[in-house]
């Protein structure tokens, strides 16, 4: 009996299920079939319409030229009103002599189609497009309606000389701003619709004969590989691109200053930047490319290896100072000098919490106060930032529940950490951190320097588009040593970076000749 009913249910579900019908997605639809304009101008007004399942903000004007009546649709919220009226309508009322819509309105990115699926992609980036009853075809004009801010400094990549400009949101401007810097005529851009809903555009630069093509090649295949309905911001596409996303070290370079997009293009790498965000993703880097700055190049290079080394040893230095601190209490006692074994001691030994404990509160509210830093305004910022890091470290300090030597400890950690110059770095160092102090309180130095091997290991085995991830160190290479953990000369430096892939190796040559001639 049981066995019949469930027969029943099978065949009831089977019937259900031909019946229903299959209604196809929109965004499929517009990608796969061609639809050729109706002669009935009203036919195509109404496909357009349902296209955008009737929304508001879809505006049709009525037009009239040449005896003939037409419709102009446009998307308000998209296209520049005082644009259409000035360029096209105005143009189109005013004719007198019986020509070409070309010859009226002369838009330079005017573009006759018969595809209606063409006009609603059109019409989403901000055209505007013109019918006319009985035609074959219909017009679209460029009215985007563009509001961008001007470029600034980025706030995040602030440098003492050289160029101030920065990216902004509108992925025009950006182009714009790297064509200004790279008067190049083998300077590529290839564009790119991501999202199925969103349809964000992304373009991807390199120079074309520098970059190596297999590279190229790869950027291309991983970003036409994206199939996701939504291209938020270029986290997403960092996750979707990058070899080793369960990696907490970072594998793409961020920046927002055209000078340092311009650099590395004139590396040979690849830049990928999208619509709506003002930074751009360098593939393929290395990890010591995170500390690199454009100030290292606009003063002498005495001074630029300086704080490279600098910001390499913040790095390394913020990584392991609470966990050196921890093995140290705990575990090594015996390696503090004398004369501050006494100091040590007294700070200590009222605490009733063990360093670990110490150690993790103190960077938890730190984390805290940077947090609300960031999100509150800036003048506000500021002032929780400053106030609220002395009377929280002088309260816990007075209540007796942390030493002063964490609080010593922790400070410069944080002072180290906002030293990289890579937000991402940083983060990776946040992350990191934590694991090493579990270590350093578990088993000390011996812990310590297990958590790092795995580090270093992991390191060694990552890659970023075919460049191992800490050349030229592993494997090493000498030459490119001279731009890794120091900068040499720049007239030394005739050759790229072996790791960038380049097609061309040679950077210059013999750029100091005349100083041979003058000895």
């Amino acid at each position: 009996m049981i066995r019949n009913v469930q027969k029943l249910l099978k065949k009831k579900r089977k019937k259900q299920q031909k019946n229903i019908v299959q209604i196809p997605k929109p965004q499929d639809t517009l990608q796969e079939k061609e639809i050729i304009v109706h002669p009935v101008l009203e036919d195509n007004i109404k496909f357009i319409y349902e296209a955008f399942c009737n929304t508001d903000d879809l505006k049709v004007r009525d037009v009239t030229f040449d005896d003939r009546k037409g419709k102009l649709i446009y998307l308000e919220t998209m296209a520049d009103t005082k644009e259409i009226q000035q360029s096209i309508l105005i143009p189109l009322s005013e004719a007198e002599e019986t020509r070409n819509v070309r010859e009226i309105i002369t838009s330079p990115e005017l573009k006759i189609t018969n595809n209606l699926n063409e006009a609603v992609s059109a019409l989403l980036m901000g055209n505007c497009a013109l019918f006319f009853v009985d035609g074959t075809d219909f017009f679209l004009f460029n009215t985007i309606q563009v509001n961008a801010r001007t470029p600034e400094e980025p706030e995040n990549e602030k440098v003492v000389r050289g160029s101030h400009e920065g990216f902004v949101e509108n992925l025009n401007i950006n182009l714009n701003l790297i064509r200004e810097r790279v008067k190049n005529p083998q300077l590529m851009i290839k564009y790119f619709k991501l999202g199925k809903e969103t349809n964000s555009n992304v373009a991807i630069v390199y120079i074309n004969g520098l970059a190596n093509p297999s590279v190229v090649e790869e950027v291309k295949k991983r970003i036409e590989s994206i199939s996701t309905g939504m291209v938020f911001s270029p986290g997403y596409i960092e996750e979707f691109i990058e070899d080793h996303p369960f990696s907490p070290f970072q594998q793409i370079l961020f920046t927002e200053r055209p000078d340092r997009a311009e650099a590395h293009l004139m590396e040979g790498r690849v830049v990928v930047m999208s619509e709506g965000s003002a930074d751009a993703s360098i593939v393929p880097v290395t990890f010591f490319s995170f500390f690199q700055t454009p100030d290292d190049y606009n003063i002498r290079f005495y001074a630029g290896s300086i704080f490279r080394l600098i910001r390499l040893f913040s790095f390394w230095g913020a990584l392991t100072l609470p966990a050196i601190y921890i093995a140290v209490v705990g575990f090594h006692f015996e390696i503090i000098p004398y004369d501050l074994i006494t100091l040590v001691k007294s700070s200590i030994e009222n605490i009733p919490f063990p360093p670990f404990f110490e150690a993790l509160f103190m960077a938890i509210t730190i984390e805290l106060i940077r947090e609300a830093g960031i999100r509150l305004p800036s003048p506000i910022g500021q002032t929780i930032g400053i106030v609220g890091g002395l009377i929280i470290g002088d309260a816990v300090v007075n209540a007796g529940l942390v030493s002063n030597m964490m609080i010593i400890v922790i400070a410069l950690t944080a002072i180290m950490s906002f030293g990289i110059p890579s937000y991402e770095m940083g983060n990776t160092v946040r992350i990191l951190s934590l694991p090493i102090m579990i270590a350093a309180a578990t088993l000390g130095f011996v812990g310590i320097v297990f958590v790092l091997m795995i580090i270093i290991i992991h390191m060694c085995k990552l890659d970023s588009f075919g460049t191992p991830y800490i050349a030229p160190l592993s494997p090493l290479h000498g030459k490119d040593l001279k731009d890794a953990i120091v900068r040499f000369p720049v007239w030394s430096l005739d050759h790229r970076s072996k790791y960038a892939l380049a097609q061309k190796q040679v950077r210059q040559r013999a750029s100091r000749e005349w100083g041979k001639n003058d000895r």
